[in-house]
């Protein structure tokens, strides 16, 4: 995996990342550091690759166990140190699945395979926070 980031010194602190896959992504800091709120924190952009990387594996897991599952959503709070490196040290995530029959067994399963063996992102920032994980399952 690859990804070059440049600053735009013409907006103050705002970076772009190319992926390797070939993707724009802009971040952006914040007003008292300089940034001018244009895109998303670095640390947010962070959070929200774990929300989805989690969710595509829950979906991913639903699907292959014939599950009719119509959406998936991920909320997240995330706690960070006081001092420097401000890391995540709390993560919460509630999914919100909905779908036609979902068991609740089966998200359960679904969130616990993302959590301990599937999700890269989760798996490595629960190296420096504690994360929590809910469910509930909607009738789509």
């Amino acid at each position: 995996m690859e990804c070059t980031v440049h600053w735009m010194p013409a907006s103050g602190m705002a970076f772009a990342a190319e992926t390797g896959s070939g993707h724009l992504l802009t971040m952006d800091g914040a007003p008292d550091g300089g940034g001018r709120n244009l895109a998303p924190r670095p640390m947010e952009t962070l959070l929200s690759g774990a929300g989805a990387c989690s969710a595509y594996d829950v979906v991913l897991i639903l699907k292959r166990g014939r599950h009719d599952v119509r959406g998936c959503s991920v909320q997240l709070h995330a706690d960070r140190a006081e001092q420097d490196p401000k890391v995540f040290t709390r993560l919460r995530m509630h999914f919100i699945v909905t779908g036609q029959g979902l068991p609740d067994a089966a998200v359960e399963r679904a969130v616990k395979l993302s959590h301990d063996k599937y999700c890269s992102a989760t798996i490595m920032l629960a190296k420096t926070a504690e994360i929590e994980t809910s469910f509930e399952v909607r009738s789509a």
